[in-house]
């Protein structure tokens, strides 16, 4: 009797080692193995080197943008966000124009861009840094602010922001705050 319960253990058991084994193949067939993505990067680029934009005005006069690097908007394709950037202004009836940058915002639809950031005018010996630069072609001006430090050969001029008529050069220099007032120093 004993040496029969072993028998039916022994059998017991091997019926459910095979059960389990067989259970085990069936899950291997039906499992769907799905890749691993969670180490993946997905993303769309945007990102376009060696940027370059030229546009004329009724009036011949040029300007120009290069940059190292841009990226579109998403929300907008027609803002372009650029890196180191180089603007030229090419007037008809005057000298050329140099501006410089860290970054920008350009529209390519109406060519207004933004400097920001590092900004130089280079203008015959004149020369203006600031932070931020509003170039706009449609209202003709150029409003740069944000610690404007202007140089020429003879003076040396602080102020909050200029503003320059592109045609006809004429500038407006102020402060912000009406009781402080524009330092000027002659070299």
């Amino acid at each position: 009797m004993k040496k029969k319960f072993i028998i039916y253990i022994i059998i017991f058991f091997l019926i459910f080692l095979l059960f389990l084994y067989f259970n085990s193949l069936k899950n291997k067939k039906t499992k769907k193995i799905e890749p691993d993505i969670s180490n993946e990067i997905s993303y769309s680029s945007n990102v376009i080197k060696d940027v370059y934009y030229s546009s004329k005005d009724i009036r011949g006069n040029e300007y120009v943008i290069k940059a190292s690097e841009g990226e579109i908007d998403y929300n907008n394709s027609n803002i372009i966000y650029l890196t180191n950037l180089e603007g030229f202004i090419k007037l008809t009836n005057s000298n050329d124009i140099k501006i410089t940058s860290k970054y920008g915002k350009y529209n390519t639809e109406n060519f207004d861009t933004i400097f920001s950031k590092n900004v130089i005018i280079d203008y015959l010996d004149n020369n203006v840094l600031g932070e931020y630069l509003d170039f706009s072609i449609s209202r003709n001006s150029m409003i740069m602010s944000r610690d404007i430090v202007y140089t020429n050969a003879s003076n040396i001029l602080k102020a909050d922001t200029i503003e320059i008529n592109i045609e006809t050069k004429d500038t407006r220099i102020y402060m912000l705050d009406d009781k402080k007032k524009v330092n000027i120093k002659s070299r």
